[in-house]
């Protein structure tokens, strides 16, 4: 099999209304945005990558094709050695390694998590918010996630007295699972700056957190390569510490494990990994007693990917967000069929490659 053909396409998607992720500080966001890759080869199979549309729609096929033309996509490791060229100039190319496995499976007719290793296993999914909000309107929130099936519940949070909303939640809700996400560890800053947590203050508010009781993680309290002081952390308070999602490679998670920054490493397939190189890090997860549990918060491809890697490797929660109007519908506007959950339980896709697929009508004209 040899790649005949790179081509690259902007969509976008309207929601219906807007909210304001802590990760673009001050932007509220209602357009869903995706770089979708379309992958051909000489044998009529075709594969399909996406990423984040972070580079404002560039166009990036022509010099993917310089890189792809007349490769083998089944040499994944041969290929990412030169999207690491790609990788030093821009864009991240993990969205094309995951078109890579997209036709690997196809190619076999197996699903990738098949190819990994693993089994259509059911994972327990966590509802992950994206903005900040009021005590009162989160626990209104969490009622209408638990009746929709949903056993656990990620509180996003900006400032050390935020921890009264995550406390005013427990008291409602005094058995739920509960992630705590201060989003320090990356943003985009569009319209204005947030502000970093020092050390002291992640530390408060981590052992503000065991009073709490029943969280499962504190995610990315502090910046995302700051190593040393998440071993800190980690050292000086009994809440999980979680991170990693937007980590540009597995030469960062090698520095998580080695220096003992985290318990749970979050690489998310089409941001920071791709697929191979997430396996890899679940792998390590697994030699060193830590839990994997991606960031899957991208577009409707990226979760697949994630959502094969998971299952191959147990992981015990799946990130399924859910903040109107960021919805699975509008996540996967991108798909012909959305992956939904049941009963608060998700698996991947049985096709072959991700086994999904993608809306035609969105590739005309």
């Amino acid at each position: 099999m040899q790649i005949t053909g790179v081509d690259q396409y902007h969509l976008e998607h309207q929601a219906e209304g807007s909210f304001e992720p802590t990760w673009i500080p001050g932007y509220p966001q209602g357009t869903h945005e995706v770089e979708l890759f379309e992958i051909e080869t000489d044998t009529g199979l075709t594969g399909y990558g996406a990423m984040p549309s972070f580079a404002g729609g560039m166009d990036f096929s022509e010099p993917l094709s310089y890189f792809l033309l007349g490769e083998d996509p089944h040499d994944v490791e041969g290929i990412l050695r030169k999207l690491d060229s790609i990788n030093l100039v821009g864009p991240r190319p993990w969205g094309v390694e995951i078109a890579m496995w997209d036709l690997i499976g196809k190619d076999a007719g197996k699903p990738i998590y098949e190819l990994l290793g693993g089994s259509a296993s059911e994972i327990p999914v966590y509802a992950s918010t994206g903005e900040v909000m009021p005590a009162e309107e989160r626990i209104d929130y969490v009622g209408d996630v638990i009746d929709a099936g949903v056993g656990a519940v990620k509180l996003r949070v900006t400032e050390p007295d935020h921890i009264e909303i995550v406390r005013e939640v427990r008291e409602a809700y005094p058995d739920l699972p509960l992630m705590v996400d201060a989003n320090k560890g990356w943003a985009v800053r569009v319209m204005e700056h947030e502000r970093q947590w020092s050390f002291r203050e992640a530390l408060e508010f981590a052992r503000g957190l065991e009073d709490v009781g029943n969280v499962r993680w504190l995610e990315e309290p502090l910046p995302r390569h700051d190593y040393e002081q998440y071993a800190r952390l980690r050292d000086a308070t009994d809440v999980p510490i979680a991170g990693g999602e937007f980590n540009d490679g597995i030469h960062h998670f090698r520095e998580f494990v080695k220096q003992g920054s985290l318990d749970v490493l979050q690489p998310d397939a089409a941001l920071a990994t791709g697929i191979k190189r997430a396996d890899e890090v679940a792998a390590m997860a697994r030699q060193h007693g830590l839990e994997y549990v991606p960031h899957t918060w991208t577009n409707g491809i990226g979760f697949v990917a994630n959502l094969h890697v998971m299952a191959a490797n147990d992981s015990p929660w799946c990130e399924f967000p859910m903040e109107p109007p960021w919805t699975p519908d509008v996540r996967d506007f991108l798909l012909s069929e959305t992956v939904d959950h049941e009963d608060g339980v998700v698996t991947p896709p049985e096709g072959p490659g991700l086994g999904v697929e993608i809306d035609d009508s969105l590739l005309e004209g």
